[in-house]
């Protein structure tokens, strides 16, 4: 891996050159460091306008060969996997190399005991219990899709995946442990079962013993399927543009997108990426507290870091219990080295005071990290001078589902820190800014709309099932770009700072979700005439949803219509979904042919009602002056 490890300001510096003088090279330098079944023949084909890519193109491999073979070859009985359960009180598992092959390979064989065949699509509604990773992996192993969904969505949301990808099998638990809560998951799989005739099995891991009900001829225990199966099987040989996963996203319009990821450039830039962004040595333990149900635990909790022959960390609690010193009695007990968490983690256990981190060491830390949203100054300055006890670097880093990895960043402690800022982007991304007309800006100081310019390993191949809305959705906004949706800030010294969502997206907590999905689940109450969605921001989980709601006639009760459709949307997308303000108007601020300013909305609801502009083009001026005297925050 040598080749491809970034130290030092110098090789930063000359990997950029070398990028610069000649892309095919540079990615497959890169790509030489792994194991390929069959070399390539050509390094790229990129078309931005049909958003058509092919990396490593007549490459064949198996991820796994690279992520768990070749360790168990060097180092059989280092920890692959250290799993900390939800209670500290629980034993921890360490589970080495030579042994999650065994449970990959035992798994794997209890797939196609069920059927599954290469190119088949596996749901995994679990848990963080060692099963959801080793599941993951089974799939790769056989060639096998996995769309992985995070287990907070309600069962509707689980169908309409399943229904999307099609799914032939689903691999859930009996109930899952979160904090002091415990929330039955496979009677949510149940419930979405009903509608989703393209599941013919379903794989039941023992999370805690429960006693639930069981389908016969579909639903069996995993570990009875398992029980009896061989410790190894052959990895299936794939081609390098083979789809390796589907992983579902919000955007601005309509139903949930099923962004695909494909073998060989996905596995590497994961590897790449997770190398040098955290700088994890050989013995360190490497921790990300992100769910396996997100990209950022695809690549940063299972592919990167065993691609790379480290020891990655998986957590199956929350960061507030038992206490708001649980993450650091996790770092302090397992001497973890790379820490990696959201910024809507870091704001909350700052809320709930210094003394729970004041309280240990963290010696052992040598880089922390942020995903999921731009952190502001304030958490950046806590995270560094608490958490990181002003030794450690902070990687900043930014990226998207669509992306596969870490585009901007910095690396370890290579290159300046400068707070609110992701940093440089990584030899061979090349991001851009452009204005709204798609004009290039190349003045640094400015702010602009990001995207990025040229291919990249890991980028999007497609969204599953409708090419056109890949192409619509990021290739066609500005032609010949990949863009990103965000707006972005070039200092001068070429660092980035990401400002923020500038379509109808709103991020919670790290969490993607698009307008029309939040709205139509709420137009589904009987009494709600047409509603409008938009984002503002909130202390804790950096934007927070707010809900302006016309309704048919007011309401006898309106903190129990406010309930009933808090149930709605968690019915139909999940408690993460739950609006932090509803207020009920007459009317929305319309344009004459009847688009809603948003724009306007998410002044008022962020409080900002005194730099509205102009509104007199408006179709109904007034409704603007009846929703600003009436907005206050109504949900907690």
């Amino acid at each position: 891996m040598k080749s491809i490890h970034i130290q030092s300001e110098s090789d930063y510096q000359n990997a950029v050159a070398k990028w610069k003088k000649s892309p095919d090279d540079f990615w497959a330098d890169i790509a030489n460091a792994y194991t390929w079944l069959k070399p390539w023949n050509k390094v790229v084909e990129a078309d931005f306008p049909k958003a058509d890519f092919k990396w490593f193109l007549g490459g064949k491999l198996n991820i796994t060969l690279n992520a768990l073979d070749r360790h168990v070859e060097a180092h059989p009985d280092k920890t692959a996997i250290l799993w900390e359960p939800n209670n500290p009180k629980d034993p921890h598992l360490e589970i080495s190399y030579k042994d999650l092959l065994k449970r990959v390979s035992k798994m794997a064989h209890a797939m196609k005991a069920q059927g599954i065949e290469k190119g088949d699509r596996v749901c995994l509604y679990m848990p963080m219990i060692p099963e959801l990773a080793v599941a993951v992996l089974a799939c790769a192993r056989i060639g096998a899709v996995h769309s992985v969904v995070f287990a907070g969505f309600s069962a509707q949301s689980l169908a309409d995946r399943i229904q999307d990808s099609h799914c032939k099998l689903v691999i859930t638990s009996d109930e899952l442990k979160r904090g002091g809560k415990i929330v039955g998951i496979k009677n949510i799989v149940d419930q979405a079962l009903e509608s989703c005739p393209s599941v013919t099995s379903v794989l039941v891991a023992q999370s805690t013993g429960a006693s639930i009900p069981m389908q016969n001829g579909r639903d069996h225990w995993l570990e009875e399927v398992q029980k009896n199966q061989a410790d190894f099987i052959e990895a299936e040989e794939m081609d390098s543009e083979d789809p390796l996963f589907i992983l579902y996203t919000s955007g601005s319009t309509g139903k949930p997108k099923g962004v695909v990821h494909t073998c060989g450039g996905y596995m590497v830039y994961a590897g790449y990426s997770f190398l040098n962004v955290f700088q994890v040595g050989k013995e360190d333990v490497y921790w990300c507290t992100a769910d396996i149900g997100w990209i950022t635990g695809h690549t940063y909790i299972v592919y990167g870091p065993l691609l790379a022959g480290a020891t990655t960390t998986m957590f199956e609690g929350v960061p507030t219990w038992p206490d708001a010193g649980r993450f650091w009695a996790i770092c302090e007990k397992h001497k973890i080295n790379q820490f990696y968490t959201a910024p809507t983690a870091i704001r909350a256990l700052m809320a709930k005071g210094d003394e729970f981190v004041d309280a240990y060491p963290l010696k052992d830390l040598k880089v922390i990290g942020s995903v999921g949203e731009p952190i502001n100054e304030e958490a950046w300055v806590w995270y560094h001078e608490k958490v990181g006890k002003k030794n450690c670097p902070v990687v900043d880093t930014w990226w998207q589902t669509e992306t596969g990895g870490i585009m901007i960043s910095a690396l370890g402690d290579v290159g300046p820190q400068k707070p609110t800022f992701a940093g440089r982007p990584l030899p061979g991304v090349d991001p851009i800014l452009v204005d709204n007309e798609g004009n290039l800006i190349e003045e640094n100081n400015q702010e602009g709309l990001l995207c990025i310019r040229s291919p990249w390993p890991s980028m999007i191949r497609t969204t599953y099932g409708d090419h056109q809305r890949c192409i619509n959705t990021y290739f066609s906004a500005y032609k010949g770009y990949y863009f990103t949706g965000d707006g972005a800030k070039r200092d001068a010294d070429g660092h980035y700072r990401i400002i923020g969502r500038v379509d109808d997206v709103i991020n919670v907590s790290g969490h993607r979700f698009g307008t029309a999905e939040i709205e139509n689940a709420i137009d589904e109450h009987p009494e709600v005439v047409e509603s409008a969605v938009v984002g503002f921001p909130h202390d804790i989980k950096g934007q927070g949803i707010y809900a302006y709601v016309i309704l048919s006639k007011k309401p006898e009760n309106q903190e129990r219509l406010r309930e009933e459709i808090q149930s709605e949307l968690v019915k139909a997308i999940g408690p993460i979904a739950k609006p932090d303000a509803i207020q009920f108007v007459s009317g929305l601020p319309k344009t004459r042919s009847g688009k809603i300013m948003r724009r306007i909305l998410r002044k008022v609801a962020s409080g900002e009602s005194d730099q509205l502009g102009d509104t007199s083009t408006l179709l109904d001026p007034e409704v603007v002056e009846e929703i600003i005297s009436g907005s206050k925050h109504f949900v907690s």
